[in-house]
């Protein structure tokens, strides 16, 4: 919902800011910043929604459930602190909105490739194999972003000047949606495991009167009933001696 919230807002100022170089951030500067607030609002929190559907039902450890709540805590941190035009100085809440981009596109990329790594689950489905192999996507985009940031560095041109960075940010976040949603499939598709016994439980089999009939008096009991034949044998022994 929230993804599709920034896209329509996207497409419809098209004509308004060039995809190429401006960044997705900069929709939250205009009269409409508050709808992008509220979309991205919307997309963490969904996140957080599966991460705790994935958690669980175990699908997720401790360290891809963090890094999924680190993805969700970097979007909150985007949505409230609006991006800040860098040009006219350093603000506050420009940097913790950076801060906050940072961390959401570095986490989903680590929360994607661990949580949904093949050779963790014993069944693997399509979900898995195709949030696996998004999450290799997103990280090869950040390494393309970090191989931009040494060239500028090694230019002395701005790292954001090096590459046509609008683009490359909206091909991250459509790979690290796409891989969240396929998360959100697995989630949805599994069911809960249900509890298991607690250890040292006695089973059926070993409490009294289930599956063991006891001898009383010396009688075996077969079917539930008594051995006349047993008892008869019992009778003429006795009358012999």
């Amino acid at each position: 919902m929230g993804s599709a919230v920034v896209l329509g807002l996207d497409l419809t100022s098209f004509d308004e800011t060039n995809p190429f170089r401006r960044t997705i951030s900069e929709h939250g500067l205009g009269p409409d910043g508050w709808i992008f607030g509220l979309g991205v609002g919307l997309l963490a929190a969904g996140s957080l929604a599966i991460g705790v559907s994935l958690a669980r039902k175990r699908l997720a450890g401790v360290v891809g459930t963090l890094a999924l709540a680190g993805w969700s805590v970097g979007l909150f941190l985007t949505a409230w602190f609006e991006k800040h035009d860098w040009s006219v100085g350093p603000s506050l809440s420009g940097s913790i909105h950076r801060a906050g981009s940072f961390i959401a596109f570095l986490s989903l990329p680590l929360a994607a490739v661990i949580i949904a790594r093949p050779w963790r689950h014993r069944e693997r489905s399509r979900a898995t194999l195709v949030a696996f192999g998004l999450g290799i996507c997103s990280v090869l985009w950040v390494v393309g972003i970090g191989a931009a940031v040494l060239v500028g560095a090694e230019s002395g041109l701005p790292w954001y000047r090096v590459m046509p960075l609008g683009l490359v940010e909206r091909g991250l976040a459509v790979t690290e949606v796409a891989a969240l949603l396929a998360l959100g499939v697995w989630a949805a598709a599994e069911r809960l495991d249900p509890p298991q016994p607690a250890a040292g439980r006695p089973e059926a089999a070993a409490q009294p009167g289930v599956g063991d009939q006891s001898d009383v008096g010396g009688q075996s009991d077969v079917g539930g009933r008594p051995d006349a034949g047993g008892q008869g044998r019992s009778v003429a022994m006795r009358s012999s001696t």
